[in-house]
């Protein structure tokens, strides 16, 4: 109608979280898949930012995103299950931020936990896996490895992350460990295996997103298997990395909220 204002439409961005490594190689892999999300989601400007041990931080990636003149800001954790982090901390450090900022909506994304892009990728990191052990499938068995929380429902989650990709590969057994704050424990499991003498290799998949301490770590515990029970075939799996199939399960959960 002439005369009539047309309301503006709301200019969004995406608050890209991650949780942060003191590790150079995962750093840098975490700002690459910012730059992969930034491509998918465009016009939508993307501003990664860190929980701990590295910058720009929460309120520094907040504040180059109302410097844009934004209206709403979609914060999307790059987490793979829902805990504290996202249930609690992310929140509250937001919460803060848009009080500096209150013309500014909020939202945010669910963790990307079994989206399907997430499913197809650590499918085919196992696959690649269990070609490179060439054991029988009768005789292989697969550890899914999560990094391990107090929260049961992320505990929950891994599991059933677990029996989803179970249904998808060829092997006998399918189970899941933790490397911390959850049972059972990565060498507890590796040595149950080897002592049933059922299997005659294993694929332990460190279900993580980038390098770091942590998987360093659970590489060296299953090196420790490996030597101690050298007559079985051992590989881990690669973790998932700034794969565009991880920034693909992002820009859903973030479409979610539309």
């Amino acid at each position: 109608m002439i005369g009539q204002s047309v309301p503006r439409a709301k200019r969004r961005g995406v608050l890209l979280v991650g949780h942060g490594t003191r590790d150079q190689v995962g750093t840098e892999q975490f700002f690459s898949l910012a730059s992969r999300l930034a491509a998918r989601v465009s016009p939508m400007p993307v501003a990664p930012a860190l929980l701990e041990f590295q910058q720009p931080t929460i309120a520094e990636a907040w504040d180059t995103l109302v410097e844009r003149d934004l209206d709403h800001i979609c914060v999307a954790p790059l987490l793979l299950f829902a805990a504290g982090h996202a249930r609690t901390d992310i929140p509250e450090i937001v919460s803060a931020c848009q009080a500096r900022s209150p013309h500014v909506t909020v939202d945010q994304s669910h963790p990307i936990s079994r989206h399907h892009s997430i499913v197809e990728l650590v499918v085919e990191r196992l696959e690649a896996s269990l070609r490179e052990l060439s054991t029988p499938a009768e005789r292989t068995a697969v550890v899914m490895v999560g990094r391990g929380n107090r929260d049961p429902c992320a505990q929950a989650d891994m599991r059933v992350l677990s029996e989803v990709v179970s249904r998808r590969i060829d092997a006998s057994l399918t189970v899941t460990a933790f490397y911390a704050m959850a049972d059972p424990k990565l060498p507890v499991v590796l040595e149950e295996i080897a002592a049933s003498r059922k299997f005659d290799g294993v694929v332990v998949h460190p279900h993580l997103l980038f390098e770091g301490r942590l998987y360093q770590s659970i590489l060296d515990q299953t090196r420790h298997a490996s030597n101690t029970h050298s007559d079985m075939h051992w590989v881990s799996s690669p973790y998932l990395g700034p794969d565009a199939r991880v920034a693909e399960a992002i820009a859903a959960r973030i479409g979610q909220l539309d």
